[in-house]
C-alpha cells in the first residue's frame, strides 16, 4: 500500500517536474526579431532586480522574526522552538515559488509576441505554458513543505498532533509575511509605472501606453509581472497553505467514537495532493483553433478541473472519513463533509463569475461607465465607485450562503473544507490568472518593436480575455481570503479554548471597531504610497521629454502625423532617431525604491497589531479584532478590485472604438482622457490597496493562531 507521505511528496514533485517540463518547452521558442529579445531582456532584467532587490530586505525581516519566534517558544510544552524552522520553510517556499514563475513569465512574453505572428492558438499555447509554470510552482511547493514538515514533526514530536499543528502553523506565517510584502511592493512598483505611463505618456505627450518614446513603458511592463505573477502567486500561495493547515487544526479537535481519527488531518493534505494531478490534467484541456475563442478555452480548462475536482474529492471523502462523527456535541457525516467542500468550491466560482459580470468589456456596469465619461472625469469616477459599491452585494451574500452552508453541514470543520475546496484546483486557477499579464507584456512588446497591425489584434484579443481572467482571478481571491481567513480564526478559537465571542461584550466590541478600521487605515497607506512613487516617475519622464533632444523631436512630428502613416522621408529619419534614447534604467529604478520603501509599514501595521492587541487586552478582544478586519477588509477588497476592473476596462472599450448615441469615440476624445482619469484612480484600487487586503485579513488570522499557545 502506498503511504501518505508518498502520495502528498510524490504529487508535489509531479507539479515541479511538470513545471521544469514547461520552462524548458518555453526556452526553446523563439524569441523573435533582435529588437523583441532586447525589449523582452530588458524586462526580465528589471523585474529580477525588482525581486531581488526585495528579497535582501524580507531576508533580514525573516531571521529577525524567526529568531522571535524561536524564542518566544523556548519551554512551551504546546508548541516548540522550531516553529521558527516552519516560519523560514514557509517563507523560502514562497519566495522560490514567486522566482520561478516570475522569471518563466518575462520569459514567456516576447516569445507570445513572436507565436502571435504565426497566430493566435501558438501564442496562447506560449502565454498559458508561462503561466502554468507559476500555478503549479505555487501548488507543488506548498505541497512538498508541508508534507514534509508534517512528516518529520510526526517522528520528532512522537504524534502529538496538537504540538505538532501548532508548531506547523508557522508555515503558513512565512507564506503569509512573504505574500503581504509581495503584493503591497509589487502593487506599488506596477501602478507608480503605469500611472506615471498613462498621464504623461497617454495625456500630455498624446503616444500609445507603450510606445517606445515613453520613459516608463519597460518600468511598466516590468510592473505587470511583480504585481500579478509574483503577487498574485504569493497571495494565492497564502490561501493554499492557510486552508489546508486551518482544516488540519480543527480536524484535530474532532473525535469518533470518543477516539482521535488521524484521517481528518491528513485529508486536507491528500485533498491538496490530489487537486494538483487534477490541474495538470486541466491544462491539457486548454487549446484553441486559430479564429477561436481564447475565453472558451480557459473556460473548459477551468471547469473541466473543477467538474473532475468535485468527484475526486467525493471519494476521497467518503473513503477516508467515517460515516459519522461528532464536533462540538453535533453528530455530522462524511457526506457532510464532501457537500462544504463542494460549496466551497461552488462559491469560488460563483464570485468569479459576478466579478466577470462587474469588469467585463461590454458588460451593462462598464459600458455606463463609458458613457459617464461622456461628461468628464468626474462623472466616470462617480460612476465606477458606485460600480464597485454595488458589486460588494452579491458576492457577499454568496460567501454568507457558503458559510451557512458548510457550516450546517459540517459545522466550523465545514467551513475550513470549503476554503480548500474553493482552493483545491489552483494550479489551473493561478495558471490562467498569469496568463494574463504575459499576454499584456506581449502586446506592450508588439507596439515597442514596431510589429504589423495584425500581431497587435492577436495580443490584444489574448490581452482582452487576460483583463477578464485576472478579474475573475481577482475575485476568486477575495472568495478563498474570505474563507480561508474564517478557517484560521475557528482554528484560532480551537485553539484558544474560546467556545464563543460574545459582541455584547465592551471589549469584544471594541476590538470588533478597531478591526474594522484596519482595512481603511491601511488602504490609506498603500494609497498614499502608490501617490507619492507615482508623482517621482511622472516628473522622471516629464524631464526626460523635456531635456532629451532626440525624443522631444520625435514627439512633435508623432503628433504632427497623427494616425496617418504618411510620413516624409525627413520626419522617418527623426523619429527613427529617437530609438533607445528613452532612459528606461531611471524609471525602473525609482519603482523598485519606492516599492521596497513604502511596502514596510502596511506590512508591519499587519503582524504587529495582533500581537500587541493579544498580549495587553486577551484572546476575546484579538477574535473581535479578526471578525472586524474580516468583514470589512472583505468587502472593502471587493470594492476596490471591482472598481479599479471597470474603470480599467471602460476606457479600452473606448480605445477600441465604441458607439454613443449615433456618435464614435475613440483614442484622444475628451471621452478617453477623461476614462485615462478613471483609470488611473482605479489603478491602486485593483492592482494595490485591494490585492492586499485578502493578505491582510489572512495573515492577522494566522499571526493570531501562532500566537494563540502563549495568550491562552
Amino acid at each position: 500500500m502506498i503511504s501518505f507521505g508518498s502520495i502528498v511528496i510524490g504529487a508535489g514533485t509531479l507539479a515541479m517536474l511538470y513545471s521544469f517540463w514547461k520552462t524548458g518547452w518555453i526556452n526553446k521558442q523563439d524569441q523573435g526579431t533582435e529588437k523583441m529579445e532586447r525589449i523582452g531582456s530588458n524586462i526580465a532584467d528589471g523585474a529580477m532586480s525588482f525581486l531581488k532587490a526585495e528579497y535582501r530586505v524580507l531576508a533580514v525581516f525573516i531571521v529577525v522574526v524567526a529568531a522571535l519566534l524561536g524564542f518566544a517558544n523556548v519551554g512551551n510544552p504546546e508548541s516548540s522552538a522550531l516553529i521558527a524552522l516552519s516560519f523560514i520553510t514557509g517563507a523560502l517556499t514562497s519566495g522560490l515559488a514567486g522566482f520561478l514563475g516570475m522569471r518563466v513569465a518575462t520569459k514567456a512574453n516576447n516569445r507570445t509576441t513572436h507565436a502571435a505572428r504565426t497566430g493566435l492558438a501558438p501564442a496562447l499555447n506560449v502565454a498559458f505554458a508561462g503561466g502554468s509554470v507559476m500555478g503549479l510552482s505555487v501548488v507543488g511547493l506548498g505541497v512538498i513543505g508541508l508534507g514534509t514538515l508534517f512528516i518529520f514533526y510526526q517522528s520528532f514530536f512522537e504524534a502529538d498532533y496538537q504540538k505538532i499543528l501548532t508548531v506547523i502553523s508557522g508555515f503558513s506565517l512565512g507564506a503569509s509575511s512573504i505574500a503581504l510584502f509581495a503584493r503591497v511592493g509589487g502593487g506599488i512598483y506596477t501602478k507608480a509605472a503605469d500611472i506615471g505611463a498613462d498621464l504623461v505618456g497617454k495625456v500630455e505627450a498624446g503616444i500609445p501606453e507603450d510606445h517606445p518614446l515613453n520613459p516608463a513603458t519597460i518600468a511598466d511592463n516590468v510592473g505587470d509581472n511583480v504585481g500579478d505573477v509574483a503577487g498574485m502567486g504569493a497571495d494565492l500561495f497564502e490561501s493554499y497553505v492557510g486552508s489546508i493547515i486551518g482544516s488540519m487544526v480543527l480536524g484535530a479537535s474532532i473525535l469518533v467514537a470518543g477516539i482521535f481519527d488521524l484521517n481528518f488531518v491528513t485529508l486536507p493534505l491528500l485533498i491538496a495532493a490530489s487537486g494538483i494531478v487534477v490541474s495538470i490534467i486541466g491544462t491539457f484541456m486548454v487549446s484553441v483553433k486559430e479564429g477561436g475563442n481564447p475565453q472558451k478555452a480557459l473556460n473548459i480548462g477551468e471547469f473541466g478541473s473543477s467538474a473532475l475536482m468535485v468527484v475526486v474529492m467525493y471519494y476521497l471523502i467518503t473513503i477516508m472519513l467515517p460515516g459519522s462523527f461528532i464536533l462540538d456535541g453535533v453528530e455530522y457525516s462524511s457526506m457532510g463533509v464532501f457537500w462544504a467542500a463542494t460549496i466551497g468550491l461552488g462559491a469560488g466560482l460563483g464570485i468569479g463569475i459576478i466579478t466577470e459580470y462587474y469588469t467585463g468589456t461590454h458588460g451593462g456596469p462598464t459600458t455606463s461607465i463609458t458613457r459617464q465619461s461622456l461628461t468628464g472625469p468626474a462623472t466616470n469616477i462617480i460612476a465606477g465607485l458606485g460600480v464597485g459599491m454595488q458589486s460588494t452585494a452579491v458576492p457577499t451574500i454568496i460567501i454568507a450562503a457558503g458559510i451557512m452552508g458548510a457550516h450546517h453541514f459540517a459545522g466550523l470543520y465545514g467551513i475550513a473544507m470549503a476554503a480548500l475546496g474553493m482552493l483545491a484546483n489552483t494550479g489551473i486557477q493561478l495558471a490562467i490568472d498569469a496568463y494574463g499579464p504575459i499576454c499584456d507584456n506581449a502586446g506592450g512588446i508588439a507596439e515597442m518593436a514596431g510589429l504589423p497591425k495584425e500581431v497587435r489584434d492577436r495580443t490584444d484579443k489574448l490581452d482582452a480575455v487576460g483583463n477578464t481572467t485576472a478579474a475573475i482571478g481577482k475575485g476568486f481571491a477575495i472568495g478563498s481570503a474570505a474563507f480561508t481567513a474564517l478557517a484560521l480564526f475557528a482554528a484560532f478559537m480551537v485553539q484558544t479554548g474560546i467556545k464563543e465571542i460574545n459582541i455584547a461584550n465592551p471589549m469584544v466590541m471594541a476590538g470588533l471597531f478597531v478591526g474594522g478600521m484596519l482595512p481603511f487605515l491601511f488602504s490609506s497607506l498603500a494609497m498614499g504610497a502608490v501617490g507619492r512613487a507615482a508623482m517621482a516617475m511622472i516628473e522622471e519622464v516629464r524631464h526626460q521629454f523635456k531635456t532629451i533632444p532626440e525624443l522631444s523631436a520625435a514627439l512633435v512630428v508623432m503628433n504632427k502625423y497623427g494616425d496617418n502613416d504618411d510620413w516624409s522621408d525627413e520626419d522617418r529619419k527623426i523619429f527613427e532617431a529617437a530609438d533607445g534614447k528613452a532612459e528606461y534604467g531611471k524609471c525602473v529604478e525609482i519603482s523598485t525604491q519606492s516599492a521596497i520603501k513604502e511596502m514596510l509599514l502596511p506590512g508591519l501595521l499587519a503582524i504587529v497589531t495582533p500581537v500587541v492587541v493579544g498580549f495587553i487586552f486577551g484572546a476575546e478582544t484579538l477574535g473581535g479584532l479578526l471578525a472586524g478586519v474580516t468583514v470589512c477588509g472583505v468587502l472593502m477588497a471587493i470594492f476596490q478590485s471591482n472598481s479599479g476592473g471597470a474603470w480599467d476596462n471602460a476606457k479600452k472599450m473606448i480605445e477600441e472604438g465604441i458607439n454613443l448615441d449615433g456618435q464614435t469615440y475613440g483614442k484622444g476624445s475628451e471621452a478617453h482622457k477623461a476614462a485615462i482619469v478613471g483609470d488611473t484612480v482605479g489603478d491602486p484600487f485593483k492592482d494595490t490597496s485591494g490585492p492586499s487586503l485578502n493578505i491582510l485579513i489572512k495573515l492577522m488570522s494566522v499571526v493570531s493562531l501562532v500566537i494563540a499557545p502563549l495568550i491562552a
